[in-house]
């Protein structure tokens, strides 16, 4: 089966590939077509959906597209679905570190560090036929970036059950207990049941 990834990020790409073995996934940017949907959602589930119907009317074909970002109690649930683009001002865009630079300045001095990962999966096999699937990754702000694996926001969530970052996990741990991984086994087990 091949399906599209309503993405132009690689880490994306090889995270569901690893997920979703024996499912040939493509990024749209792979077959030239130009995908750039505005995420003017209020939540991860409408931001998915809005980027899984904007590929699907371009490709007519299966899709999968998710919505995640972190989630921090202190921070009254930012960054939430702004999460790429948090902290972005007048054109400026903060790389992955910069964000987390930022968070960790917003967090000096709060004792609640509780935090989650959110990620929503949409799969659209056909205009009238979705699935969606929600899962969380629950952790713990830490006082600094640990680890050098994954992306985003991986080296500032600290993971107690591990003792240890996400951005330290192997990619295998990673996959099996981050938010997206606990989705995306759910969206691999559905694809197997049609």
């Amino acid at each position: 089966m091949k399906l599209y990834i309503a993405t132009g990020n690689e880490h994306k790409k090889k995270e569901f590939m690893q997920i979703l073995q024996g499912i040939h996934c493509v990024l749209p940017k792979d077959e030239g077509i130009s995908f750039d949907p505005e995420e003017t959602g209020s939540s991860f589930l409408e931001n998915a959906l809005i980027k899984a119907k904007a590929l699907f009317s371009e490709v007519k074909q299966p899709v999968i597209a998710d919505d995640s970002g972190i989630c921090i109690d202190a921070l009254g649930g930012m960054p939430g679905v702004y999460s790429a683009r948090y902290g972005d001002k007048a054109g400026k865009i903060l790389n992955a570190e910069e964000k987390n630079m930022l968070v960790l300045q917003q967090m000096t001095g709060k004792q609640e560090r509780s935090c989650r990962f959110v990620c929503c999966i949409v799969l659209m096999l056909s205009s009238d036929r979705i699935y969606t699937v929600q899962e969380t990754c629950e952790g713990i702000v830490a006082d600094k970036p640990f680890g050098e694996g994954g992306f985003g926001y991986d080296p500032i969530v600290y993971l107690p059950t591990f003792q240890k970052t996400v951005a330290e996990l192997s990619e295998e741990e990673k996959n099996r207990f981050s938010h997206r991984g606990k989705a995306g086994a759910k969206i691999a087990a559905l694809l197997k049941m049609l």
